[in-house]
């Protein structure tokens, strides 16, 4: 019930759209901070290859 009246508007809170879209956004957030993290350990590797003498 109270979910039916705040996807009503008739109680404040988050609807279940915006509910929805919180977690999309989350997981998304979960998955580029990854992606971030595998992109600086990678260029931490290259950049050190490239630096010492073979």
């Amino acid at each position: 019930m109270k979910q039916a009246d705040i996807d009503e508007g008739t109680q404040e809170g988050l609807s279940s759209d915006e509910r929805a879209e919180l977690v999309q956004l989350r997981r998304e957030k979960r998955t580029l901070e990854m992606e971030i993290e595998i992109l600086k350990r990678a260029s931490a590797y290259f950049a050190r290859e490239n630096v010492l003498p073979k």
